[in-house]
């Protein structure tokens, strides 16, 4: 009989991989471009099952450390310049919520403010209510590339509040200022 291992142990596992991977990357044994060892070789190197190797490989994917190439292998990617992202996401949320204020349906604004305490979810609804795919998508694409800090809850929440309100007022400009303010001081 098959018993599955608790989930708190199947978590612990996943974070022990990605830190395992994290560290050789960052202490360059595993050098952009070098190709990582296989969902099996990192099964027998650290005793770990499929479904963790699996899961710590999204984690890595998600944090942009690493791309799989379906056939190939998944490899290490080159840093991100960290500055240079956070520029570019400023300047597409600022003016995400600028074309939400003026374009957001009574429905997504609704959405919007169920999505208040879900960081992600409330960008991401965010970019949809703009009525360009293209925000979304991209964003969506720019937000992995940002692992999340530890980070003031009770701030999130208030900036979160003023671009709701903003938006809600259809007040483009109002929106926009809230958006970056919240980026910066993110």
């Amino acid at each position: 009989m098959f018993t599955p291992a608790p989930v708190k142990q199947h978590r612990s596992r996943v974070h022990g991989i990605v830190a395992h991977l994290t560290g050789r990357i960052d202490d360059g044994s595993l050098r952009p471009g070098a190709r990582l060892p296989t969902e099996v070789e990192i099964m027998r190197m650290l005793g770990v099952g499929r479904s963790a190797v699996r899961e710590a490989m999204s984690h890595l994917q998600a944090a942009g450390l690493v791309e799989t190439r379906h056939g190939v292998g998944t490899f290490v990617l080159a840093p991100c310049n960290a500055a240079a992202l956070l520029e570019l996401r400023i300047g597409l949320e600022a003016d995400a919520a600028a074309l939400a204020a003026e374009r957001r349906s009574d429905a997504q604004l609704a959405q919007l403010g169920a999505a208040c305490a879900d960081d992600a979810a409330f960008h991401l609804v965010i970019a949809a209510s703009t009525g360009n795919r293209y925000f979304h998508d991209i964003l969506a694409h720019v937000r992995t590339r940002f692992v999340p800090a530890v980070h003031d809850l009770a701030r999130e929440l208030r900036d979160h509040q003023a671009i709701y309100d903003a938006i809600a007022r259809r007040d483009a400009e109002g929106a926009r200022a809230a958006m970056r303010t919240h980026l910066v001081n993110g």
